[in-house]
């Protein structure tokens, strides 16, 4: 249900474009879960990071339909390349028509993989500091494995962004629920405050952002 914050945040933001309102609609209509779409407010904010960071090389965990991967595209510098990892083969037809509706097809690599295997595979083949922006927003329950392999593979000064970390709240419940789900998020938030090598806030935006600077 929308919000009057939810209207008032949608009138005063400038962010949009045809193919994403396009892709929205579709992910209503052909997705089961179709409420881990980013939308335009945090669109916004991640088309805006980009434009901000200026980053090369983009490495996105968890693609979904593409909405964020696109928001992302179209804030890239010139030579910009996002490479965006998608567990479900049965979304690719909608991702890649989504993605060149928008005109940044050129500008991404979907791959269609096991986030972690892939990750994996890139850190035994002895790359480091690739990237200069990694946004996650895959398996709650991976998280943590996310993190610790995408650090590596994250340059010095680039940010790791992770989505859902406030989880609706029950990260920081006073009885924290014992799923696999919460307790992966609970451990990736206390990871990134504890790890000596970054610089983390979290944002209350949507369901929450983890902004994580690697010194």
């Amino acid at each position: 249900m929308e919000t009057a914050q939810d209207k008032y945040l949608d009138s005063h933001c400038s962010f949009r474009n045809d193919a994403l309102d396009w892709l929205e609609r579709q992910t209503n209509i052909r997705t089961n879960y179709p409420r881990m779409l980013s939308g335009r407010i945090q669109g916004g904010f991640l088309y805006m990071l980009s434009r901000m960071v200026r980053p090369v090389n983009v490495l996105e965990i968890g693609t979904f339909t593409g909405y964020s991967t696109i928001c992302m595209a179209l804030g890239l510098p010139d030579g910009g390349h996002i490479d965006s990892l998608e567990v479900n083969d049965e979304l690719q037809d909608l991702i890649e028509d989504g993605f060149e509706r928008a005109g940044v097809a050129d500008r991404i690599s979907l791959h269609i993989c096991d986030a972690v295997q892939y990750l994996r595979q890139e850190c035994e083949a002895g790359k480091k500091e690739v990237y200069d922006m990694v946004f996650i927003d895959a398996n709650k329950r991976e998280y943590p494995d996310y993190y610790g392999l995408a650090s590596t593979l994250t340059r010095s000064g680039g940010f790791i962004v992770a989505d859902d970390v406030l989880w609706d709240g029950k990260v920081y419940a006073e009885n924290v629920p014992g799923d696999r789900q919460t307790q992966g998020i609970v451990r990736f938030n206390d990871i990134t405050a504890g790890d000596e090598r970054v610089e983390t806030v979290i944002l209350p935006v949507r369901h929450g952002l983890s902004i994580v600077r690697k010194k």
